[in-house]
């Protein structure tokens, strides 16, 4: 159980006299003023993205994350004597102010702890459907699905989890003071942020575009209507106006009082379907986390409603007995190895997987040794497998999310993965909360028994029902061999996230790689339908395409960048811990002391 430091700050406190003036460069945190007056406040030092992208080696705790600002308020916790768990927390909340594409307070998803002994744990904050939600709910005005519906509207919003989450990690595993934790990202939304050339693109695009719908959106993301530059100073003080609630009164500074009051005030706006019992209800809980090996190492991922640990270790099992090492790294073997195991376990993530407390899921047999031999046994080692419409079809998932990564100085570890769904989630912010709402609600079946060359499925398992969590890709995962802590990993991407996963599985363990090179190595996509491989393209090799087309895959096509797998290695030489931001992400940064 959690316990607290002595002489804790009340939970009213408030930073101290001229701590909270750094113009967000950012943020002169402040953790030990409501942490206790055992520790000396903890100030960032005011630059501004000139440490991204840069990995670091340390002898303590390491924090990667999806932005540098946020794993320096990660590593400020560790510094002052918070563990990986309060580091985490505190991350996810500064991600939610730094990096509004996926950070979030209005989301959900999946947290995995490793503690030093070995014991394992993870905490399922996956947002759920409300209580009015039902299968046939996505429709238009005339009574026809519509995908607008389902994922660009009031109704596309899941019930969030993130806070509750968040909430019980902390009670249960945490040590530093919960409004320490929250205060970073309070004085992060109040005093403001630079933004980087990356964030001024990306919000200059959503408030041209898609925010257009929603004046919130653009009154929070835009400077009088008007996309900010980057060097621009960006305050949110709805949004500090929220934190602030949540760090005065924890989980009820979300899910009741004012907070909830404005969600269900947008949702009224919108034509949404939370209600304030909806808020009320909602709970995160603590799972099993999926356990499997690989060649001697451990694997720890995500239970269900998560698909990923499941279909990770699903196919770990199957490659187990190949000699991927022996291949040649991106050579035509290799990826088609990948492939008929990404072939065979996204089959069964159709058929089997969705939320445990409505659906009965295999998970036993689908992640043992016995059910890979049988699936081994059907994969020809030079001949393309079948993907056949008749079997299953995948519903769409979006592509961003975001993953961050923790390593403390005593061996905890906490690899973390949520989500908005889309990029900015349904794009709608809460009309003076200052925060975005997901779209999750997108990640249910369409419609009961409806299947299309697009890519939708309508089996029963994950059909919309009042409470249940959607089904998800996210793969929060930490390595270990012998007792000792190896690696914890993870990625945003949507359903190519378990590929990513595994490949750099695959680079660790099989091709031995440095931390560095098995980041920023190729990764390729399959997912059973569309019958495809993806490459991603700055790695492009027109000969493994050809040669992978000769084996029987007859759609082999170059791709975009795979993922952000923002990861924190044990070098087993030195025993430093290794934080390593994935290259192919300009913000992203390290942070450790």
């Amino acid at each position: 159980m959690a316990t607290s430091l002595p002489s804790p700050r009340p939970r009213g406190g408030r930073l101290a006299p001229g701590l909270g003036h750094l113009p967000v460069l950012v943020v002169g945190l402040l953790l030990a003023a409501c942490a206790g007056p055992t520790h000396d406040p903890i100030r960032v030092e005011p630059r501004v993205g000139d440490a991204a992208g840069q990995v670091v080696r340390v002898d303590g705790g390491a924090v990667v994350s999806a932005n540098e600002i946020a794993s320096r308020v990660g590593a400020g916790v560790l510094e002052a004597g918070g563990n990986a768990v309060d580091a985490a927390i505190a991350t996810g909340l500064a991600l939610a102010v730094v990096h509004p594409t996926a950070g979030n307070i209005g989301g959900g998803g999946f947290m995995v702890i490793r503690f030093a002994d070995g014991r394992a744990t993870a905490v399922d904050f996956r947002e759920k459907a409300p209580l009015s939600a039902h299968p046939e709910m996505f429709v238009d005005d005339h009574g026809v699905y519509s995908r607008r519906v389902q994922a660009n509207s009031h109704v596309a919003v899941g019930v969030p989890g993130t806070v509750a989450g968040f909430v019980l990690a902390h009670d249960r595993y945490g040590s530093f003071h919960w409004a320490g934790l929250v205060e970073p990202a309070v004085v992060l939304a109040e005093e403001g942020v630079i933004l980087s050339n990356a964030l001024a693109a990306s919000l200059a695009r959503q408030v041209t575009g898609p925010m257009q719908r929603y004046p919130a959106s653009i009154e929070a993301f835009s400077d009088l209507g008007e996309p900010y530059a980057a060097g621009d100073l960006w305050r949110q003080p709805d949004l500090a106006r929220t934190l602030d609630r949540i760090r005065r009164y924890g989980r009820d500074g979300f899910y009741q009082g004012e907070t909830a009051r404005l969600i269900v005030a947008e949702m009224e706006r919108g034509g949404g379907l939370i209600t304030l019992e909806d808020l009320a209800r909602y709970q995160a809980v603590e799972r099993e986390p999926i356990r499997g090996s690989y060649r001697g190492y451990d694997v720890i991922s995500m239970s269900p409603p998560s698909s990923g640990g499941v279909a990770l270790v699903q196919m770990l099992n199957v490659l187990e007995g190949f000699d991927i090492g022996a291949m040649e790294h991106g050579s035509a073997t290799h990826v088609h190895h990948l492939t008929e195991a990404q072939r065979l376990a996204y089959r069964d993530r159709a058929r089997y997987l969705a939320d445990p407390d409505f659906v009965d899921v295999p998970t036993a047999t689908l992640i043992s040794k016995e059910y890979a031999a049988e699936q081994r046994a059907g994969l020809d080692p030079l001949r393309a497998g079948e993907s056949r419409v008749e079997d299953v079809q995948l519903a769409a998932e979006s592509m961003e999310t975001t993953h961050y990564s923790v390593v403390d100085a005593d061996g905890m570890a906490v690899s973390v993965t949520y989500t908005l769904e889309a990029a900015y989630g349904s794009k709608i912010t809460v009309t003076g909360g200052g925060f975005l709402l997901n779209n999750e609600m997108g990640d249910f079946n369409p419609w009961p028994g409806l299947t299309t060359e697009a890519g939708q499925i309508g089996t029963e398992p994950n059909l919309a029902r009042p409470e249940q969590r959607m089904l998800s890709s996210m793969t929060p995962t930490i390595l270990a061999r012998d007792g000792d802590l190896v690696a914890v990993i993870g990625s945003p991407g949507g359903r190519t996230i378990i590929n990513t996963v595994l490949h750099l599985v695959i680079n660790l363990v099989d091709f031995g790689l440095d931390p560095e090179s098995a980041l920023a190595a190729p990764r390729t996509h399959h997912q059973w339908l569309p019958d495809r491989i993806t490459i991603e393209a700055r790695h492009g090799d027109h000969a493994v395409v050809q040669a992978l087309q000769a084996m029987g895959h007859r759609d082999v096509r170059m791709a975009g960048v795979q993922g952000q797998a923002h990861s924190v290695v044990v070098d087993r030489t030195t025993g430093q811990t290794v934080g390593v931001p994935d290259p192919r992400y300009p913000d992203a940064g390290a942070a450790g002391y």
